[in-house]
């Protein structure tokens, strides 16, 4: 079954990223249905849309929108499923909810259209308590708009929280990066331990 708009797609293991293995055994995080931080964003396209030409093929694995594969519960305390499922091992998600894309015979991710990853950087500032410097980094993954590697700033709130890889990274929409820095190569990534289980 294909749809005329929507990419059928599959998660990439479980609907919830909620353990983590420590030694020979699992170690759960998380057992709450609504925490956004621990539903699983990697999913794999099982069809394309009929209506829409895109490089996006079967099989290749995308990031998608923490919403997609995310169970809740109404106001009546019944547990529901998000609007994209269709079956267990189902669900139609639009353009719009995908964020990153790797065909199936690379091994690097690129973001799509109007997006950029950036990896947030230590602060050098030993008066500040906060280890990370703010509203700047490192693009990872890119559209185009930017250079990976590149040191950019961007606007307040316009950064959204992703783990992929051990890495958290931000998502920003290219719009709302509003300068390139001149990149000397001492700036040190900042990673949070925590993001390495994840």
């Amino acid at each position: 079954m294909r749809s005329l708009f929507d990419f059928i797609v599959s998660p990439d293991g479980d609907r919830y990223k909620n353990s983590i293995k420590v030694g020979d055994k699992d170690l759960i995080m998380n057992t709450e249905i609504f925490n956004h931080q621990y539903v699983n964003r990697e999913a794999v396209v099982l069809k394309t849309p009929i209506a829409i030409d895109t490089k996006i093929k079967e099989g290749d694995k995308l990031i998608v929108h923490h919403n997609v594969f995310r169970r809740w519960h109404n106001v009546k305390g019944i547990e529901k499923n998000s609007r994209s499922y269709i079956s267990d091992d189902e669900f139609a998600i639009n353009e719009d909810q995908i964020f990153l894309h790797k065909p199936k015979d690379a091994s690097e991710w690129s973001a799509t259209d109007g997006y950029c990853f950036v990896q947030p950087i230590k602060s050098t500032d030993k008066l500040v308590e906060d280890s990370e410097e703010p509203l700047m980094g490192i693009v990872k993954y890119t559209d185009g708009s930017c250079n990976e590697g590149e040191l950019v700033g961007f606007t307040p709130v316009s950064m959204y929280e992703f783990i992929i890889g051990g890495k958290r990274l931000y998502r920003v929409m290219t719009k709302f990066i509003t300068i390139k820095y001149d990149y000397k190569g001492n700036e040190e990534e900042y990673n949070p331990s925590w993001a390495y289980s994840r």
